[in-house]
Parts: C-alpha cells; sequence; structure tokens
C-alpha cells in the first residue's frame, strides 16, 4: 500500500467517526492557534519597542551624566555640563558628530488664564527637532536666533496644548506663564506618543539658553558650569558610530581628570546597541511565550495517542484480516502513522487560521498593542504539528504493527 492509499484509508476511518476525530482535533486546534497568537504577540511587542527606539532619531548616541556603583548598579551624579556638550560639538574633538543637542530640564508649573498645570520644561538647542525627529503640528520651532536672544519663547508638545487651550483658542502666538515667567507659544509639536524614555507630549520646550538664565539658573556644579540632563549626538553615518563614542569617552574623560584607573561619571549609550539589547529581551519574551503555548500541542499530542491506541483496540479484526490477506507490517504501520498525522495536519491548519483571528483582533481591539504574524511562526506552528502527528502516532502504529493475524482474527 502506497502512502495516497493509506491517506485514503485513514480519511475515511477519521470521517467515519466525526466527533471523535473533531474533538481529538480540538487539542491541536487549540495549541496552534496559541503559538500563532503568543508568537506574533511576543513579536509585535519585539516590533513596537524596536520603532519606539529609532523614533527617538537616527544615528544617534545618548550621554547621560552619573556612573557605576560598586554593586554593578548605575548612580545618576551631576557631572555633565554645557561646556562638555560645546566641546563635544568642535568638529576637532569630534569629528563624526554631526549635531549635538544638549538638554537641561527641570519640573514647573505652567499656568494660562487661570488654568494650573504641571510639566516639564526642556532648554533645547534649534537642531533639537531634527534629531530627535518631532514634526511641529502648528508654528515652528525655535531657531537659532532665539538661543542667541534668549527668547522668552515657547514650543509645547501636543498634550500640554490640550490641557491649557480649550479647542476655540489657536495657541501660537499666546502667552502662557512658566514659573511665573511670561512666555509666548511659537509653536505646537505632532503627537510622538510614549517612547524609549516615556511620552514627551506633555513637555515645553524653551531655548536652553533661556532655561540657563531664566528658569534654571541654580542648575550650575561647584564650578559654576551650567548642568544638563543628557546630550544627544546624531553621528554622520552608521558605521561611525564607534569611532564617535571612543572620540566622546576620551574627551570627556580628560574633561572631567578621570584617570585610567576610575570609573567614568559618564554614560554613552549607543542607540544600535540599545535596540540589540531589547531585540534580545524582546527575543527571549517571545521563545518564552512560544514554550508556554507548546504545552497545549503536547496536550493535543497525548490526546491523539489516547484515541489511536483506543482505534487499534477497536479495528484489531480488521488488522488480522488485512494481515491475512497479504498486507505487511510496514503497510499497517503506515496506515495508522497516517491517521495520527492527518488528524494533527487538519488541526493545525484549522489551528493556523484561529491563531491569525485571534492576533488580529487584538491588534483591532487595542490601540497600543501590535501583533505581527510572521512566515516564522506559521512554519513553526505546522512542523510542530506534524511532529506531534509522527511523535504520538508512532506507538499506536507500532502496536498495531506488531499485532499476530491469528490472534487479532480471534478478538472480538
Amino acid at each position: 500500500m502506497d502512502l495516497l492509499d493509506s491517506a485514503r484509508v485513514a480519511t475515511g476511518a477519521l470521517i467515519a467517526n466525526k466527533m471523535r476525530s473533531s474533538l481529538t482535533m480540538l487539542g491541536i486546534i487549540i495549541g496552534v492557534a496559541a503559538v500563532v497568537a503568543l508568537l506574533s504577540l511576543g513579536q509585535g511587542v519585539q516590533t513596537m519597542v524596536t520603532e519606539q527606539i529609532q523614533s527617538a532619531g537616527s544615528n544617534l548616541l545618548f550621554i547621560v551624566p552619573g556612573g557605576m556603583t560598586d554593586s554593578g548598579g548605575f548612580e545618576y551624579r551631576a557631572s555633565l555640563t554645557y561646556g562638555d556638550a560645546k566641546a563635544i560639538a568642535d568638529p576637532r574633538n569630534v569629528p563624526d558628530a554631526a549635531i549635538v543637542a544638549p538638554v537641561m530640564s527641570g519640573g514647573v508649573q505652567v499656568t494660562y488664564r487661570g488654568e494650573e498645570m504641571g510639566s516639564t520644561v526642556s532648554g533645547v538647542s534649534s537642531d533639537y527637532d531634527v534629531v530627535r525627529n518631532l514634526d511641529v503640528a502648528y508654528g515652528r520651532f525655535l531657531s537659532s536666533q532665539d538661543l542667541d536672544r534668549r527668547s522668552r519663547v515657547a514650543v509645547l508638545g501636543s498634550e500640554a496644548a490640550e490641557s491649557l487651550f480649550n479647542e476655540s483658542v489657536y495657541p501660537v502666538e499666546q502667552t502662557i506663564k512658566i514659573n511665573r515667567i511670561p512666555f509666548r507659544v511659537v509653536g505646537v509639536l505632532e503627537e510622538k506618543g510614549a517612547g524609549m524614555m516615556g511620552s514627551e507630549d506633555n513637555y515645553i520646550y524653551v531655548p536652553i539658553s533661556t532655561a540657563q538664565t531664566r528658569l534654571f539658573p541654580q542648575q550650575r556644579n561647584l564650578a559654576g558650569e551650567f548642568e544638563v540632563s543628557v546630550v544627544y549626538i546624531q553621528v554622520i553615518a552608521d558605521d561611525r558610530m564607534e569611532a564617535a563614542t571612543e572620540d566622546v569617552n576620551e574627551l570627556l574623560r580628560r574633561r572631567h581628570d578621570i584617570s585610567f584607573q576610575e570609573d567614568d561619571d559618564f554614560a554613552v549609550i549607543n542607540q544600535a546597541d540599545l535596540v540589540a539589547i531589547m531585540e534580545e529581551v524582546t527575543g527571549i519574551l517571545t521563545l518564552f511565550l512560544g514554550a508556554i503555548a507548546g504545552i497545549s500541542l503536547l496536550v493535543g499530542g497525548i490526546g491523539i495517542m489516547n484515541i489511536m491506541l483506543v482505534s487499534v483496540t477497536e479495528r484489531t479484526r480488521e488488522i488480522g484480516i488485512r494481515k491475512a490477506v497479504g498486507a505487511k507490517r510496514r503497510d499497517i504501520l503506515l496506515q495508522f502513522l497516517v491517521e495520527a498525522m492527518v488528524l494533527s495536519l487538519m488541526g493545525g491548519a484549522v489551528g493556523i487560521l484561529l491563531g491569525y483571528g485571534l492576533s488580529q483582533g487584538v491588534s483591532l481591539l487595542s490601540e497600543d498593542m501590535v501583533t505581527v504574524v510572521s512566515p516564522q511562526s506559521i512554519v513553526l506552528a505546522t512542523t510542530f504539528s506534524m511532529v506531534v502527528g509522527v511523535v504520538f502516532g508512532l506507538y499506536p502504529a507500532v502496536r498495531a504493527a506488531r499485532l499476530n493475524p491469528i490472534d487479532a482474527l480471534r478478538y472480538e
């Protein structure tokens, strides 16, 4: 008997017991659907995290103040200054730095005609919107003239604008007060959403020179230099990231008088390294979710083995007759093995469709959750269902093939 005949006989046997076959396939259907849905969820999280990191800008280095503790943790220290940022911007020191954008941040109270809210003000340079991929919805971003004149102008994040102004008020050219100091609104940013450092839609941006003199004049170190919260560096090309990192490290260690035996009091974070780390973490999460779903397939496989053993017992006389008329062991083995594989593959096909539907349903019901059904997850689920059919159908098939024809014919 060839494979085609075995498949025909197996299909006929399954059709003859529709209810039992359907209930047996249910375990495989649930297992495969769980694998596809959970893997798509894990890969969706991985894609979302990667996009959020990359949305911060391209070819970025982040320099943050602080250093490693004795216990291996990271401790914030006010060690990064505006002078450091200016030194990094000097092409003689870091030739691969295209744009350097220092940030001075602090919490403030903002008021407009009696409406008051707490917010974060970031003093930034005129290139900050380019480095961070910020788009202006109304008005304009800060200009170099604003920095030179230390102008009291502000650009609002989308949430900050919604909190301060009702729909009937056009925000641009309105005057708001930040810590009781009047600022003229010159622009409103488009919604950016949550990113790698949380949502910045509630932030307010002012010229860093104005922040230094008007809002945060106390943010100085012992030497009287203005401190900054972070320095963003856009590198000229992706393949120059490592070289720029080395130049920045060398420059800041020299400026901070750090000896070769001492740890840095700053950290340079490579955007590409950050993406790789997050992809590794989310990859482990996806693998863990897939392993959990695989348990469902294991249970479904045990169900197939159980039903196939029952089927062998019920068809003992049939096996004896087939052996008596010349069927060989391999024919009996193939028949029952194919029957188990048909069960698992049919269940796998339905499970893939169900899993795809579940993943799409999650994306539709949740705006913040994205699912990605990749061809790899489909192939994995299909392969897993085939393996389940072979592994859990093998023992019943071997048992059927080993039956003595005379004993089988006598079986009642």
